[in-house]
């Protein structure tokens, strides 16, 4: 299958546009690979490019004062990256790092806002995936302050397993201890619990899932709570005729 054409499919925003507006939108952009470590964009940096990944994942992480930079958000097929650039602010608030290689659709912030003032079903489209987004944020702070290291861990996983659909993933303890807030030592602990429980492995900087089931029993419930909003979205969203706004002046 072409590279565009996965993109179609894989991307949940893109995925669902009419074949015209999509094909328009690719005319306007290109694929690129998304490699493991890689920053795309740096807090109070302009925004220069928007991100539709397909298979790859980008971690949303924003600075502490003495502290390493703390993920308050991830980004996969379900969305974009880059969505202060929709909202209308060209200056990135969070670091863009590639968590989790693979490829993705991306188009310059000209070519993004030009599409807007066109596509409305786009525009419907990241309102829809601003909700969840903004769900997860919430929840992931709630999180990170009241429960236990493994049980964020096994949540971070699950998360991470939504999005590259591979059971298998590069990631290093210190990348994972940024991700989470908490000392190497932590995570070191908690992974060796999850691996002694044989839900994971853990070797070289690799993560092997063997047991989804369990991972999910020793997640806390904010992946669950996330889903439900998700998906009590998706079904409000069916039911209701949309409300689109054109970008364009009257």
């Amino acid at each position: 299958m072409p590279i565009a054409e996965h993109a179609r499919s894989a991307n949940s925003v893109l995925g669902v546009l009419p074949p015209k507006e999509n094909q328009r939108l690719f005319a306007h952009s290109e694929q690129v690979n998304l490699t493991y470590g890689d920053v795309l964009c740096e807090p109070g940096k302009q925004i220069r490019h928007v991100y539709f990944p397909n298979t790859g994942v980008i971690s949303l992480l924003t600075p502490l004062d003495g502290h390493e930079s703390v993920e308050v958000g991830l980004v996969g097929r379900e969305g974009m990256a880059g969505m202060a650039l929709f909202l209308g602010i060209g200056v990135s608030p969070v670091r863009m790092l590639v968590q989790g290689s693979g490829t993705a659709t991306r188009m310059k912030a000209e070519s993004f806002r030009n599409e807007l003032k066109q596509n409305p079903m786009l525009q419907l489209e990241l309102n829809h995936y601003l909700y969840t987004f903004m769900a997860q944020v919430a929840q992931t702070a709630a999180c990170n302050r009241h429960h236990q290291i493994g049980e964020r861990l096994a949540r971070w996983l699950l998360m991470t397993h939504d999005r590259l659909l591979s059971n298998e993933f590069r990631l290093t303890q210190e990348f994972l201890a940024h991700m989470l807030g908490v000392r190497r030592v932590g995570v070191t602990r908690a992974a060796g619990l999850l691996q002694e429980k044989k839900l994971i492995s853990y070797r070289r900087g690799n993560i092997i899932i063997h047991n989804r089931k369990g991972l999910e029993r020793a997640s806390c419930r904010c992946y669950r709570d996330v889903n439900n909003i998700r998906d009590r979205m998706l079904d409000d969203a069916a039911d209701s005729p949309p409300i689109l706004i054109s970008s364009r002046a009257n």
